[in-house]
């Protein structure tokens, strides 16, 4: 048993290899470029030459705290620079599809936030545009990358699980909207800008669904004007589910975020740190229970790493390892796009309250 997860832990190393790195320009200097991005690439050993933001005094901030040489006036001067490779977008969704359009018509390899645009239409569009550029793109699906999900998933991938059966992921926590101003007047907020990533994680491990149905509310008197808790259930062919409880608002302060994977031979349950003390956050916890493996009951695996920063190296080396190797990204574009359709039908449902086939 001592050699149980000697493949798991290898699937789960995050690292860019020195021939695979390449300069970096970063549009965007908000908390999460400060606070996750640029950690991350320091801890890969990656180089970033430059930064852009609409507010250059914190462009200017962020790169003197970051060792960042250069701050470039716009766009236009950030995509001029011969040296920069790859750019990482990293601004609100309804910014991004005209950078991203900017930056394929430049030749520059692109990781973009999550969502990369609201509209499936507009993914498929970009996506198209990069795949004729020949330019590698990528979505920042970071959750893909925390090492308590892809532990999971290396583990499914092995059939530990048997047949899937069901995912569960149900998040309780109270969210501070207005770190972020711009999450304010949207009227579509927690799918598409949080549950994003656990309903990205359902089609990484289950395919695409037959069907879904949503659940949505608001608190009275809250920040944001958008939802705020979500209840989300899919069926899918052959007869696996999944639901997400996705809930911002708890008022107890007793945090939890938890999920469960289930197949004929086996159980997987663990927590995502990063949402009991967040934006610090734990590592996760992950347990398994495996016919298959052998187990012999549920026996935990040792995370190490955490969903930020450390995920945010897994992203981008996964884009930088693609540019090098020809490799696809685990979250290209041309997959992302089905997350964005998946995100659309979700809301298609919460609005209409109607199940939603696929």
């Amino acid at each position: 048993m001592i050699d149980l997860f000697n493949d798991i832990s290898d699937y789960c190393r995050l690292g860019v290899a020195e021939e695979h790195k390449l300069p970096i320009a970063v549009v965007g200097a908000g908390g999460i470029v400060d606070g996750q991005h640029l950690p991350a690439y320091r801890l890969a050993g990656l180089q970033v030459v430059g930064i852009t933001d609409v507010d250059l005094d914190r462009a200017r901030d962020v790169a003197a705290r970051h060792g960042i040489p250069r701050v470039y006036a716009n766009l236009e001067e950030l995509l001029a620079d011969e040296q920069v490779q790859v750019v990482d977008i990293a601004v609100p969704v309804a910014q991004q599809p005209p950078i991203f359009r900017a930056a394929v018509a430049a030749g520059k390899h692109i990781l973009a936030q999550k969502p990369f645009t609201e509209n499936p239409e507009t993914a498929r569009e970009l996506a198209g545009l990069a795949a004729q550029a020949g330019v590698v793109a990528a979505v920042n699906q970071q959750l893909r990358f925390d090492e308590g999900i892809a532990a999971a998933h290396r583990m499914v991938e092995l059939g530990w699980l048997g047949t899937l059966t069901s995912l569960t992921i149900s998040v309780n926590v109270f969210t501070d909207w207005k770190q972020w101003e711009w999450t304010q007047a949207m009227e579509r907020l927690e799918i598409m800008v949080h549950s994003i990533h656990y309903h990205d994680t359902v089609r990484w491990f289950l395919g695409e669904p037959s069907s879904v149905y949503v659940d949505g509310g608001r608190v009275p008197g809250q920040y944001p004007i958008g939802e705020t808790r979500t209840i989300s259930s899919y069926r899918f062919p052959g007869g696996a589910s999944a639901l997400v409880v996705a809930n911002h608002m708890s008022p107890g302060a007793d945090d939890t975020a938890e999920f469960r994977i289930e197949g004929t031979a086996g159980a997987i349950r663990g927590t995502l740190g990063l949402m009991y003390d967040y934006p610090s956050g734990r590592p996760d916890t992950l347990e398994v229970t495996s016919t298959v493996a052998g187990t012999d009951g549920w026996v935990p695996y040792p995370v190490t790493q955490r969903w930020f920063p450390h995920a945010f190296i897994g992203t981008m080396g996964s884009v930088l390892e693609g540019i090098a190797t020809g490799a696809m990204p685990r979250t290209v574009v041309s997959d992302n796009v089905k997350t964005v359709e998946l995100v659309a039908a979700l809301y298609r449902s919460m609005e209409s309250n109607e199940v939603v086939r696929l």
